[in-house]
């Protein structure tokens, strides 16, 4: 099972922390990995290279660690709030395989 932890800061995402393998599928072929690696890697793209935000990542196998100043929250709201929409999404239809935390920080 993924597990999803947005964290929060006065109502605003400041960051998320995806971890462990969906395991909807063989490793290699599953779709729903693949699914939230690529919008996690599109946000975290979007953010840097389009909004020039330095943002903390830090990724390992079956981990994805992501952090952004406090201060650069409200310029990222849109992209992390569709982040956390289509997480949602997912988590809707493949209910069993992802768990989703709100943390506040």
């Amino acid at each position: 099972m993924t597990k999803v932890d947005f964290l929060l800061h006065d109502g605003l995402i400041t960051g998320f922390t995806i971890t462990d393998h969906a395991e909807y599928g063989e490793e290699g072929s599953d779709i729903l990995c693949a699914a939230i690696s690529s919008a996690a890697y599109m946000t975290v793209n979007t953010i840097t290279d389009i909004l020039g935000i330095v943002v903390g990542v830090e990724v390992k196998d079956g981990y994805m660690e992501v952090k952004l100043e406090e201060e650069d929250a409200p310029k990222a709201k849109t992209i992390l709030d569709g982040f956390q929409l289509h997480i949602q999404g997912l988590k809707e239809e493949y209910d069993e395989f992802i768990k989703i935390k709100i943390s506040e920080v």
